[in-house]
């Protein structure tokens, strides 16, 4: 069976058939709940999100003129989606924090990474969620999802110099945190 392509599923959906929306949803929905875990620093709610991103996408559709290719448009809806849901869960916890009168103690992330049965590109992908959002969906972007640079500025809505800038710096910021947990020799890139 030949394999569609995105500009075949989308109008395929516009024409009525519905259910070939589910090839989309299959093609893209790990690498956007991998981006937008990496935004929301939990599961659950990068799940929402996801779940949020991919409405958002099927009833946008009609709107989507082919400028662009599909999947910078798509990333771009799920990286504003991601965005709003961080925006969403700071307020609820400066409320909640501004109703406490002492202070919150809040847990820790355990720093300690276990090397047992996990590969290196799992544990490269605990280290890339320690980043900075930004610096941590443009190495996501380029590196995992192979979009090209011109795609991540679109996405990012940064100019070209920016985003090589931006991915410069970003890779600079996890070698140093790759040096400083002694596993630069494990991801050398």
């Amino acid at each position: 069976m030949k394999k569609l392509t995105d500009d075949e599923i989308i109008e395929s959906v516009r024409r009525g058939n519905q259910n070939d929306y589910s090839l989309l949803i299959d093609r893209y929905k790990d690498r956007a709940f991998t981006l937008l875990r990496s935004i929301l620093k939990n599961e659950m709610d990068a799940e929402e999100a996801l779940q949020d991103s991919f409405l958002k996408v099927y009833h946008s559709l009609s709107g989507f003129r082919n400028d662009a290719k599909f999947s910078t448009w798509f990333y771009r809806i799920v990286y504003n989606t991601g965005l709003s849901c961080l925006t969403k869960k700071n307020r609820k916890i400066e409320k909640e924090m501004s109703s406490v009168e002492d202070h919150l103690e809040l847990g820790q992330l355990d720093d300690n990474i276990s090397f047992e049965s996990e590969e290196l590109k799992i544990h490269l992908m605990n280290f890339i969620e320690r980043l900075p959002i930004r610096n941590a969906l443009v190495i996501i972007l380029f590196y995992i999802d192979d979009l090209s640079l011109n795609e991540i500025s679109q996405v990012l809505n940064l100019s070209l110099v920016n985003t090589k800038v931006l991915l410069h710096r970003s890779r600079n910021v996890l070698r140093e945190i790759l040096i400083k947990q002694n596993y630069q020799e494990e991801f050398i890139w």
